[in-house]
């Protein structure tokens, strides 16, 4: 069974480039109107052009996700703008590519802020607007590292633990309220954060943006009696689990 999710807002983080301006752009095609958070102003503009593109209506919010105020703030314009949200999309993240004797700790406070305190706070933040929705769904992009312990990538993998880990403990205290939270899981997709972090992967095939977009299509679209709780997706080089 597929659903309709036409008319319905999203929030997506990091929507100013990559992963997230895929899903972005995805969800406007679907038919929601679009929350695009992230740091830079212009890209975000960018990226509302092109939902604008599919007919749909963006709301550019930039904000600092290391910043727990700014964070409240946001779900509070959120509220008075616009009122609602069915969809809250968490894919914002950064790393460094460094042993853990190497990582400083302004390094992994800065990893830690972005990638669990600011998805933490955005989903405590935006319960009560969820709850309202008739079909809520909070989708947190994770990571392989989560399931695998990479070398050079001990601050990310920490982050990335912790938002699994975070994710299922919300899955279990709001399931009972129709609101469902889903994880996707990518092994080396082809963005600007990844091409910095493993230039070795530069010449081979990788998971692409749009990969990402058609996962978090799936799970807000089939929203049946069966319930996906996560989705791990590999690069096509790689073997299998």
């Amino acid at each position: 069974m597929r659903n309709d999710i036409d008319g319905e807002v999203a929030l997506v983080t990091g929507a100013g480039s990559g992963i997230g301006r895929a899903i972005a752009v995805r969800l406007a095609e679907l038919g929601c109107d679009i929350v695009l958070v992230g740091r830079n102003a212009a890209k975000l503009q960018e990226t509302a052009a092109m939902v604008a593109e599919k007919g749909r209506t963006a709301h550019p919010m930039p904000c600092d996700l290391t910043d727990a105020e700014a964070i409240v703030s946001l779900v509070q314009e959120v509220r008075e703008t616009i009122g609602r949200l069915d969809v809250l999309v968490n894919d914002a993240g950064v790393m460094v590519r460094k042993s853990l004797e190497e990582t400083t700790t302004d390094e992994l406070d800065a990893i830690l802020a972005t990638n669990v305190r600011a998805p933490y706070i955005l989903c405590r933040e935006c319960l009560p607007l969820l709850r309202e929705s008739s079909a809520a769904e909070i989708v947190n992009v994770c990571s392989v590292v989560a399931h695998e312990g990479y070398p050079m990538q001990s601050a990310y993998a920490a982050s990335k633990h912790a938002l699994l880990g975070m994710s299922k403990s919300l899955a279990n205290e709001v399931y009972e309220q129709g609101i469902r939270v889903h994880v996707v899981s990518p092994g080396g997709v082809r963005t600007a954060m990844v091409g910095e972090a493993r230039p070795d992967l530069a010449s081979v095939p990788m998971i692409e943006p749009d990969d990402m977009a058609d996962a978090v299509e799936y799970l807000l679209t089939h929203r049946t009696d069966a319930v996906v709780d996560e989705i791990r997706i590999h690069r096509s080089t790689k073997a299998p689990f």
